[in-house]
């Protein structure tokens, strides 16, 4: 971008902007280079202004939560990075009305289970904020016997504050987001998540705690602990009735390293940052897993994370695998 357009985004963001913010501290991977720009947006109104301003200066943007299921590159982003620390909670009797930027887990969760009101405590220990759990109608496999089914997101979600992409602010309901598994309208449009709305229903909070405590055990027994294991979850999508990790570890590929990235030995789906990963490291573990898988099964596996940088040559090769 030249220096009249960026000084006429300055002028117009009327926030701290910032050169050269290190991107890994702020991703659940804990990889990744520096953003060229970067701005803090505290507020819902902060955000939509400040992707406002991005916008009408022509500047590529990335919106950054919690950071968790992206690989941000080694050299970072080219452009700005827009970081949504809009965190505002509210309740009015069973409703519960959250700001993007807020925490799933604990914030979020943790406010509706001290109101006794239940709905979202079975994301407890998922990273995601608010505005990532709409983008990808957050869900798992509650494992209580009797519960035994996917709980998504969906279910209690019953509206949004949305900056749209025609730079509208309009206030959608459920339906606007058609909902499927590991999908919602905004994979298909630039529309962003100012604050969402859930309506919960009432339960004795010991309850929810106790449901709480049995889907961390469970997360606990299959999925690495991401504060000494740092991963972006599920590498791969869903393969129905299969399942991408058991492929891989099929293929006898748990456990395998490149670098300081290493296919976990718990869950074979997920890589972790062992010691000090770089996105090539990882990217060379997707690259082998997904060719032994291919060769091995002929099913081709597709990386579920989001890719945020320079990452040509991963796209070359997803490519590859599906002709």
């Amino acid at each position: 971008m030249d220096h009249e357009r960026l000084a006429q985004f300055e002028a117009a963001l009327d926030l701290p902007l910032q050169t050269g913010v290190p991107l890994a501290p702020l991703t659940s991977f804990r990889i990744g280079g520096p953003a060229r720009w970067f701005v803090a947006a505290n507020t819902a109104e902060e955000l939509a202004h400040a992707v406002l301003a991005a916008r009408e200066a022509g500047l590529d943007y990335f919106l950054l939560g919690q950071g968790a299921n992206i690989l941000m590159g080694d050299r970072g982003f080219p452009g700005l990075v827009i970081h949504n620390r809009a965190r505002g909670i509210s309740l009015s009797g069973t409703r519960l009305t959250a700001e993007s930027g807020a925490a799933m887990y604990p914030d979020v969760i943790d406010t509706a289970v001290s109101a006794g009101l239940s709905g979202l405590e079975h994301f407890v220990g998922i990273p995601s904020s608010v505005g990532g759990a709409v983008w990808q109608n957050l869900h798992f496999l509650s494992p209580a016997p009797a519960r035994e089914r996917t709980m998504f997101l969906a279910e209690c979600l019953v509206g949004a504050a949305l900056l749209t992409e025609e730079n509208e602010r309009r206030e959608v309901d459920n339906a606007y987001f058609r909902f499927g598994y590991d999908y919602s309208i905004l994979h298909d449009r630039r529309d962003v998540v100012l604050s969402a709305r859930f309506e919960l229903q009432p339960t004795h909070a010991g309850d929810l705690r106790r449901v709480m405590q049995e889907n961390l055990a469970w997360r606990a027994e299959r999925h690495p602990p991401l504060e000494s294991e740092p991963s972006a979850g599920s590498i791969f999508r869903k393969i129905e009735g299969i399942g991408a990790g058991r492929l891989i570890d099929e293929a006898g590929l748990k456990g395998l390293c490149h670098g300081g990235a290493q296919i976990s030995e718990r869950h074979a789906n997920i890589i972790i940052n062992r010691d000090g990963a770089s996105a090539a490291d990882v990217c060379a573990l997707i690259m082998h897993a997904q060719q032994v898988v291919k060769a091995r099964t002929g099913y081709w596996l597709e990386p579920e994370i989001s890719f945020i940088g320079d990452f040509d040559k991963v796209s070359r090769i997803r490519a590859a695998g599906r002709e």
